[in-house]
């Protein structure tokens, strides 16, 4: 086994000096970088992947501004739960108002098209009006396919992250990809003053004479963090392998502190037949709302029903793929048993032609995207979806009672013809009858989009030891230092990743430089 010593003096011997390193390449990393090289430090990127974007390629590309700092810090502490430190949601807030200038700062390396959505945010907690979305809808020239063939992804996710890559190559940034950051190597008074990197099999150590940062993301694909955080298991990562919380766990070797790490924005979904297929394929993304303040007309094919063929949840929530797998949390302990894990989608003939149930986007060197058939048959002829002719049939193939799963779709089409209120919430004008067969199913599983479990720090973006002292020259950006603890705003974690980029490349790079061997 290989020892990897992480404190060491800042005489020892070091293959590389550098001013800044960054770990990790999403939105996060490279606007870590460009704030850096703006400084005039040299900041070079370290990759593990052998392609750019981890997770944020895949991203929808919708950025959340503010209108207004105090509504936004109104909304923002009302939807932590007391978990972030009120002076971080106060300096985000007051960010989130500027952040249009930044972006459109951005934009102007490709002249990207900027366009802004009236969009509240998902909860109608107070201030919750102060809020828009911006993307960059269009780039002159750009073609995704060619420059990023690996990334399946929404056009604006792809859009944003050519805007950053775009600036970095502006500022001559180096990235290394391979590059595996496996230690932070500190001195004897606990300061970080490099990386042991991983690179064809060989460890080198990486000096910092100003400091590193970390934006290698969370523990989406981390299965033995899962296992210790969440009781909820499996969860299936829905775009990167490459999130495996090395950060966290290098930054906790230092004594570093975490937080609300039960906590993961998240969906359901899919497991592809295929058990070499690593990656859960989300359900598909319908229309967000806010309840009392916006609606959708979209309607949603699909029921979903737990082991006892009952419904248990509100299958449309206002932003369901981020709170949609939390009702698939329940455990009961009568039976030992989680009864809503595996869940089971369930929609009939005319549901199955209304659009694809499903849809995957990953940013993967190695594994192609799956693509959802548009009327949901090839699915079935993998074994996806399992087809039954009768409700009889049905029940049989999932094992569930059938006196039950009848009651169940009975109540249900009664519920469609009505504009009685949903004991779960499911707004009415949603809902579609299951009436025509043949009848479709599939088992559905929690799926992880990204996790907003954090290193603490300050706003400075320091990362902070469990005795809240800053752990010296380590800081943080993006999703590793997530400032979510309880209810995700939707566009958010981008805001963040570019606001908590620009912080951390700022400070980092105006310490005073180590003089290193």
């Amino acid at each position: 086994m290989t020892a990897f010593p992480h404190a060491q003096g800042v005489s020892d011997h070091f293959d590389e000096i550098i001013d800044v390193a960054i770990v990790g390449y999403g939105f996060a990393g490279g606007m870590t970088a460009i704030a850096s090289a703006k400084a005039g430090r040299q900041a070079i990127i370290f990759e593990k992947m052998s392609i750019p974007g981890g997770i944020s390629i895949c991203s929808g590309g919708g950025f959340r501004v503010a209108t207004s700092k105090d509504k936004a810090f109104e909304y923002l502490k009302a939807t932590n739960a007391q978990t972030i430190d009120e002076s971080l949601l106060n300096q985000f807030s007051e960010e989130m108002v500027k952040l249009p200038s930044l972006l459109k700062e951005l934009g102007k390396v490709n002249n990207a098209n900027i366009t802004i959505l009236d969009r509240p945010a998902n909860y109608p907690l107070p201030g919750y009006e102060a809020f828009q979305f911006m993307e960059y809808d269009s780039i002159p020239g750009f073609d995704q396919a060619k420059e990023f063939p690996r990334a399946k992804s929404l056009k604006s996710g792809a859009n944003a992250f050519k805007v950053i890559d775009d600036n970095v190559k502006m500022h001559s940034i180096e990235v290394r990809y391979s590059n595996a950051v496996k230690r932070l190597i500190t001195d004897n008074n606990g300061a970080v003053t490099g990386l042991l990197v991983e690179v064809d099999n060989q460890l080198r150590r990486i000096g910092t004479r100003y400091g590193v940062v970390l934006a290698c993301g969370g523990f989406e694909a981390g299965i033995e963090m899962q296992r210790q955080f969440w009781q909820l298991h499996p969860v299936l990562p829905a775009a990167t392998l490459g999130n495996t919380g090395d950060g966290i766990k290098m930054a906790q070797a230092l004594g570093a502190d975490i937080g609300h790490m039960w906590h993961f924005h998240g969906s359901y979904g899919f497991r592809h037949s295929d058990p070499k297929y690593p990656f859960g394929i989300r359900s598909k993304k319908l229309p967000d709302w806010t309840r009392d303040v916006t609606t959708t007309d979209v309607r949603m094919s699909w029921i979903l029903v737990n082991k006892d063929g009952k419904r248990f949840m509100n299958e449309y929530e206002p932003y369901g793929h981020d709170t949609g797998h939390r009702y698939m949390d329940q455990y009961e302990a009568t039976k030992n048993r989680f009864p809503n894990l595996p869940a089971y989608m369930l929609f009939d003939e005319d549901g199955r032609k209304m659009y694809p149930v499903a849809k995957a986007y990953i940013n993967d060197p190695n594994i192609d995207c799956y693509e959802w058939s548009p009327d949901n048959l090839k699915e079935v002829s993998l074994g996806i979806l399992k087809k039954a002719n009768s409700l009889e049939e049905l029940a049989n193939l999932m094992n569930v009672p059938t006196d039950t799963l009848q009651d169940t779709i009975q109540e249900w089409n009664s519920l469609c013809q009505s504009n009685d209120e949903d004991e779960f919430g499911r707004p009415s004008q949603t809902r579609l009858p299951i009436q025509s067969p043949p009848y479709y199913f599939g088992d559905i599983w929690p799926v992880v989009s990204n996790t907003q479990g954090a290193l603490i720090h300050n706003t400075k973006q320091e990362v902070l030891n469990t005795f809240d002292e800053v752990i010296p020259r380590l800081y943080v950006a993006g999703e590793i230092g997530s400032i979510w603890g309880f209810l995700y705003l939707s566009g958010g974690n981008l805001a963040e990743c570019l606001i908590s980029g620009q912080i951390a490349g700022n400070e980092v790079s105006e310490l005073q430089a180590l003089q290193l061997n």
